[in-house]
C-alpha cells in the first residue's frame, strides 16, 4: 500500500520517517519529496508497505499525530491521474 504523509517538519529525513513506520511493520520504501532548487524537503513524502494490515494500522495511529510540534496527515495515497492533453 502506498501511503501519503503530509505536514512533515523540514528536519525529518527518510531514515527517521522509516523508523516511525517500522513500529507497525516493514516499509518497502520511504521517499521524502525534495525541492529541486533548494534541496530542502517539501514537507511531504510517501511510504510503501507490502503488508496492508500493518499499513492500515500505521495510518490510523499516525494520522493527526504530532511530530516536532507539527500535526501530520497520513492517508492512502491516491494514484496520480494522467493529465489530459488536447
Amino acid at each position: 500500500m502506498n501511503i501519503f504523509v503530509g505536514g512533515l517538519p523540514f528536519k525529518v529525513d527518510e531514515r527517521e520517517l522509516r523508523e516511525i513506520f517500522e513500529k507497525f511493520g516493514e516499509p518497502s520504501s520511504v521517499k521524502i519529496i525534495m525541492d529541486k532548487q533548494s534541496g530542502r524537503s517539501k514537507g511531504f513524502g510517501f511510504v510503501e508497505m507490502d503488508d496492508e494490515e500493518a499499513a492500515q494500522q500505521a495510518i490510523e495511529a499516525l494520522d493527526g499525530s504530532e511530530l516536532y510540534g507539527r500535526k501530520i496527515g497520513v492517508r492512502v495515497s491516491e494514484e496520480k491521474k494522467p493529465e489530459k492533453r488536447f
